[in-house]
């Protein structure tokens, strides 16, 4: 396991693995067992792998044409703290309808890509981005439907803690790749400062 982009304790602490006690068929292949209460757990070699694909994709975007959503309160810290660190826009809490489809509507943007930390909760976004043909990249739950997303990260999408160290690997990535940082180079705020605080 050596080759993660960080120690297995530290994806294991996060609980980046713990799914839900529902699964789809679309995030079967992302699946690693289910435990004896019922839970399905999530592969996280292939969780890893998935999260350099998505870095390695974003950085070929320019920061402000990047858009990324979260709905959910547990997202929108690690959300709004991805923005300020990569430049992307960020709609952290309600997403208005007709942002990206109402040209009259005073906050109404083009993205060129969306990453949204639900498919679920962060519906309406999806909606609006399939009718302009914007990619989608999505962290994905062992129970959400693959139908509208483009590229998957199979992760616990409602934790917390695994929120957080989701947008910070990407964020860490993103700027390696584009050479702002050093390859072997942390960010300079840990992924706890991604979490949202009570």
């Amino acid at each position: 396991m050596s080759e993660l982009l960080i120690p297995l304790d530290k994806y294991l602490a996060a609980g980046l693995h713990i799914g839900t006690q529902q699964k789809t068929h679309d995030m079967e292949k992302y699946i690693f067992r289910v435990r004896s209460d019922g839970l399905y757990v999530l592969d996280i070699r292939k969780t890893d792998e998935r999260i350099r694909a998505a870095a390695k994709f974003l950085a070929k975007y320019d920061p402000e044409d990047i858009l990324v959503v979260a709905t959910r309160q547990y997202g929108q810290a690690p959300v709004k703290k991805f923005g300020s660190l990569v430049g992307s826009k960020t709609i952290p809490g309600r997403f208005i309808p007709g942002t990206l489809t109402n040209p009259n509507y005073s906050k109404f943007i083009e993205p060129k890509i969306i990453v949204v930390t639900d498919p679920r909760s962060d519906s309406q976004a999806i909606i609006e981005s399939k009718q302009n043909g914007i990619p989608v990249l999505a962290l994905c739950d062992t129970e959400n439907l693959l139908s509208t997303v483009d590229i998957v990260i199979p992760v616990n999408n409602k934790g917390r803690k695994a929120i957080a160290l989701v947008y910070w690997l990407l964020a860490r990535e993103i700027l390696r790749i584009k050479g702002i940082i050093g390859e072997d180079e942390e960010l300079d705020v840990p992924s706890s400062d991604f979490e949202l605080k009570f």
